[in-house]
């Protein structure tokens, strides 16, 4: 009799059989299955509850949709119009550096600044951190000197001596305002010139500590400095933000510029109020902020990109031009800007000179002036004061005060030269009886041979100069009003 085979035997056998295949069924209906679940909702909320996309939306990287309820007819249901995130919620985290981050960064950076933005706002925050920790030493220092931390003066004395204080240093600010011009071609030197203003006002007011006698004069003396510093900062705080500004974007950069400044200083004025507390040395305390402050201040203004040219930058574009033919790019330039070239410092070249400064004596004049017939300027050497002086005409407009200064630059190059010669002569031959003061004869052969440079290369230099994104003005270069005018005869 025959056995029938068993049916669990056979299913065994049959899903053995088939394994491979059902395997890769099932993982293909599980995989639709699950896309099904995942779409499902959606479709079923599009379905009941009719909701038609009307369209889409970007701000800052982020996406939404907006859509809206329809009734049966097709016809939009009041009050059904929403948008919908279409980003997952960021992390805690990531919100909060997106909040400080709309406070500090102008709007569509890093597109909207030149790339000098970020260095010269770190350093800005740095300065301001440190002259925030100071202000909390000076001030308790002032205070203490003026007697309110000990009784030593009544609340009237005390409120006489803080209004003096501060009325000198006002007055001080309105008679420095009138230096305003110089603030447009020597920014930087004056920004930075400012910073040292402001350590050195710091420093008096900390000196009224040891000598609390003298509170009003020095404490006068330190806001004064203070004030000063004061209009120099906010003098030059535009162009400098011009300079970063891509568009029509001022406003925006400078806003976030000053809240920067602003939230370096209070966490500054933290920072010292936690460190004043355990009473540190008064004096080590404060020379290292000031280091610290001082060094982030010559970075800062350092790490400006401007694409004027005054006088700093345009004798580093000439003497680049004259030792290698190429004039140097927007940062190369400003990176070689002398920062401690202050506008009251002598200078090797000056720009309309007055004739009596330009010339030792007539005989110069009548030598050199020939040679500068076509010209609405004379350039010469003085060597009793070892300056190149450029005399300008009256005649003379923008690009011919621009050639002048470009010629005086020259020359300056050529004297050098010659003067090496000679003092290497001199050595030589040690005679130290040898005069190396130019002869009458040594200078005019010298301005002759830099009127044949400046014909052709002046107008090599002018083009290399715009291809490289400089702009060249006459009033940039600050010369002198003085002009040389025709004889009046009558």
């Amino acid at each position: 009799m025959a056995i029938p085979p068993n049916p669990l035997n056979m299913k065994k056998q049959t899903s053995k059989i088939a394994s491979p295949s059902s395997q890769d069924i099932l993982i293909r209906e599980t995989l639709r299955i699950s896309a099904e679940l995942a779409s499902t909702p959606l479709l079923e909320t599009t379905s009941t509850s009719s909701v038609r996309f009307i369209c889409c939306e970007e701000i800052d990287g982020r996406r939404w949709k907006y859509v809206a309820d329809t009734d049966s007819s097709g016809q939009f249901k009041n009050n059904s119009f929403r948008s919908l995130s279409l980003q997952t919620p960021k992390p805690p985290l990531d919100q909060l550096m997106a909040f400080v981050t709309s406070y500090v960064v102008p709007e569509a950076f890093p597109d909207s600044v030149t790339p000098s933005y970020v260095p010269y706002m770190t350093w800005r925050a740095l300065k301001h951190f440190f002259g925030g920790a100071m202000g909390v030493f000076t001030t308790q220092t002032l205070l203490s000197s003026v007697g309110v931390s000990r009784n030593r003066a009544t609340p009237g004395a005390v409120a006489i001596n803080w209004i003096l204080k501060d009325g000198a240093g006002r007055v001080g600010k309105m008679l420095f305002a009138r230096q305003g011009k110089k603030f447009d071609y020597d920014l930087k030197q004056l920004r930075f010139a400012g910073d040292l203003l402001m350590e050195l006002g710091a420093g008096v007011e900390l000196a009224t500590a040891a000598a609390p006698h003298l509170f009003l004069p020095l404490a006068c003396a330190a806001n004064v400095l203070k004030n000063v510093a004061a209009v120099t900062s906010t003098s030059t705080r535009t162009p400098i933000y011009k300079a970063f500004a891509k568009g029509e974007n001022i406003g925006d950069v400078t806003a976030k510029g000053e809240c920067v400044g602003n939230i370096a200083d209070l966490l500054g004025t933290g920072f010292s109020i936690m460190i004043a507390k355990r009473n540190p040395s008064l004096i080590a305390t404060f020379s290292l902020l000031s280091c610290g402050y001082i060094l982030s201040s010559y970075q800062e203004v350092k790490s400006v990109v401007l694409h004027t040219l005054n006088s700093a930058r345009f004798s580093v574009a000439v003497e680049s031009f004259l030792k290698t033919g190429q004039v140097p790019t927007l940062r190369e330039g400003n990176l070689n800007e002398d920062i401690f070239s202050f506008p009251w410092k002598d200078k090797p070249v000056v720009l309309g000179s007055r004739v009596k400064d330009a010339f030792q004596d007539p005989s110069a004049y009548v030598a050199i002036e020939p040679l500068f017939d076509k010209e609405r300027y004379i350039v010469t050497y003085n060597p009793s004061k070892s300056k190149v002086h450029a005399v300008l005409k009256d005649q003379a407009k923008s690009d011919d005060i621009l050639k002048a200064a470009f010629h005086a630059h020259v020359l300056s190059s050529f004297i050098k030269s010659l003067n090496k010669s000679k003092v290497s002569s001199w050595k030589q031959s040690e005679d130290l009886n040898l005069n190396v003061m130019l002869s009458v004869a040594d200078l005019e052969a010298c301005v002759a041979d830099s009127c044949k440079v400046v014909t052709n290369a002046y107008w090599l230099f002018k083009n290399k100069v715009h291809e490289q994104g400089w702009t060249m003005s006459e009033s940039l270069l600050n010369p002198g009003r003085a002009r040389l005018c025709q004889a009046d005869n009558r």
